[in-house]
């Protein structure tokens, strides 16, 4: 997949390729028929004007788009690698953006979330990116959420059919057609006093068992 985004990379206009998988995705998503569970979890945080953390794996990103409903979120996306390409696809959707990452702007990221949180923003990352390891949650959203006092809101996508490629965050591409299912999970808060690695491998654990759930779904 990282070869055909390469070759259209050299090929089309720097503009095109974002727009063009933009579409791409909301094509697909239209030919497939999805369904939410949990959907009432994130619905009372917008409903009371509370921010909050959306977290979900860096391989379940595609479909990311459509289930979030709140009032305007702001994604952390990294500067290097594809993050260009990926952050302007998301702002095609509606979102804004923050730039940084573990390796990159990390500092500075976290400080500009911490000021969205104080204004009741919502917050979506991707906490095993941008290069793993694959289903790990790095530090950086432990801290954020202990620091801003935001909930941590676990949320997984799954497909009954669709490729996952050998890429390290296993990215998985549904099939036209096929069927999917949001699920989110229970708020994850920090707790006064708490280890931020306890809260880490709490956060971890969530996201872990709501992909889990995601998938069973199919596995019946």
């Amino acid at each position: 997949m990282k070869k055909a985004f390469r070759a259209l990379k050299s090929r089309l206009p720097a503009n095109l390729l974002p727009f063009l998988i933009y579409l791409v995705i909301r094509a697909l998503y239209a030919t497939m028929r999805v369904r939410t569970v949990g959907a009432e979890i994130p619905q009372e945080f917008y409903r009371r004007g509370e921010g909050l953390i959306h977290a979900f794996w860096h391989g379940r990103m595609i479909i990311s788009p459509f289930a979030y409903h709140g009032p305007g979120g702001h994604v952390l996306i990294s500067i290097h690698g594809d993050g260009e390409l990926i952050a302007k696809v998301m702002q095609l959707f509606g979102f804004q953006l923050v730039r940084g990452s573990s390796t990159k702007g990390g500092r500075e990221a976290i400080q500009e979330m911490l000021q969205l949180a104080r204004q009741n923003r919502d917050l979506i990352i991707t906490p095993d990116g941008p290069r793993g390891p694959v289903h790990a949650v790095k530090p950086g959203v432990a801290q954020l959420a202990r620091r801003s006092g935001l909930a941590v809101i676990p949320y997984a996508f799954a497909v009954s059919r669709g490729k996952v490629f050998r890429s390290w965050d296993r990215f998985l591409l549904p099939y036209p057609f096929s069927r999917g299912v949001h699920v989110f999970g229970e708020p994850v808060r920090y707790r006064e006093g708490e280890d931020t690695e306890e809260f880490r491998l709490r956060v971890e654990r969530a996201l872990l068992e709501t992909t889990a759930r995601a998938d069973g779904y199919f596995r019946r």
